[in-house]
């Protein structure tokens, strides 16, 4: 059960090792891009691509659907990246069903592990396997596999080192399952272990330019590529410009006030913090695509801007 790239790697990985994957279930097509023609899931065109059954169900507690997913039989459900289970779909196979989490649980039990673990500037994170129950990612854990967040990565390259990381781990839990020796423990549920990973709103990306350097730098890499930390150009025409921030890096040979801005026009663009100064290097301007700040400049003058918000 899953649906965007992040569950591929894992359904690819049971498909390899000659799992027999009895049915997959995935979110319904959607409308998407300018035409809003009907696009499939990865998932679900990966499924289709090596002939393995596919269900996508509006309502994951419609009788049809659980029929329909009674009917397939199957020893053992593994979620990866899907939505909450109804009781009546986890508790279904005789060996349980058990989830992939993007962190080391119980930190950041909830929407979006991966980019709280960047915004908060962890060192470490890694995926968790465990057994589902009725309190959202509060199961007993099977395995936990670390690996280590380098100040260089964004959300973006940790969500594809994981997506490798928990492909091997999900194998690992499907044959100790198998095998009869998954031996499930309960989650330490002490408050210096638990952070939580809520989903993530427009509002909760706008950069505030009175934080300290560092906090502002890791929010850019934990929102980047999606949902992208974000600012306005304030311009001297009276009109505000819309201006998404994919990365930054420190630089401590200027000093600028929280918002103030200095740029060459040609190859950088420097902007003051709460505590240090930040160089953007990959943004985008609404309506344009994504660019390097040289690439930027070679059509932009900065000298039009009055402030950055």
């Amino acid at each position: 059960m899953g649906t965007p790239d992040f569950a591929v790697e894992s359904l690819k990985a049971l498909v390899e090792n000659q799992y027999n994957i009895v049915g997959v279930v995935t979110a319904p097509d959607r409308p998407a891009g300018r035409g809003q023609k009907l696009k499939q899931s990865p998932v679900k065109e990966y499924a289709l691509s090596v002939n393995i059954p596919v269900l996508q169900p509006e309502k994951l507690k419609n009788p049809e659907f659980l029929e329909e997913l009674k009917a397939l039989k199957a020893d053992l459900q593994i979620i990866v990246a899907f939505r909450m289970l109804p009781e009546a779909v986890w508790n279904m196979p005789p060996m349980g069903s058990f989830n992939l989490h993007g962190s080391l649980l119980p930190r950041y039990r909830g929407a979006a592990p991966i980019n709280w673990a960047v915004i908060n500037g962890d060192k470490e994170t890694g995926v968790t396997t465990f057994f589902l129950k009725h309190e959202i990612d509060t199961g007993n854990i099977i395995f936990q596999e670390k690996m280590p967040i380098t100040d260089d990565d964004t959300a973006g390259t940790v969500h594809d080192k994981m997506m490798v990381l928990g492909a091997g781990l999900v194998v690992k839990t499907v044959k100790a399952i198998e095998e009869g020796r998954a031996e499930a423990l309960p989650q330490d549920n002490d408050d210096n272990l638990l952070k939580h990973a809520p989903k993530i709103f427009k509002d909760d990306c706008r950069i505030d330019w009175q934080q300290d350097a560092e906090s502002i730098r890791n929010h850019i890499r934990g929102l980047s590529p999606y949902p992208t930390a974000w600012t306005e150009f304030k311009m001297k025409t009276g009109k505000d410009i819309s201006c998404k921030l994919f990365f930054a890096e420190r630089n401590k040979s200027k000093q600028l006030a929280p918002g103030q801005f200095d740029s060459d026009n040609k190859t950088y663009l420097s902007i003051g913090t709460g505590n240090g100064v930040l160089n953007i290097t990959q943004l985008q301007l609404a309506g344009k695509k994504r660019m390097t700040i040289e690439e930027l400049l070679r059509g932009f003058d900065c000298e039009q801007i009055e402030s950055i918000l």
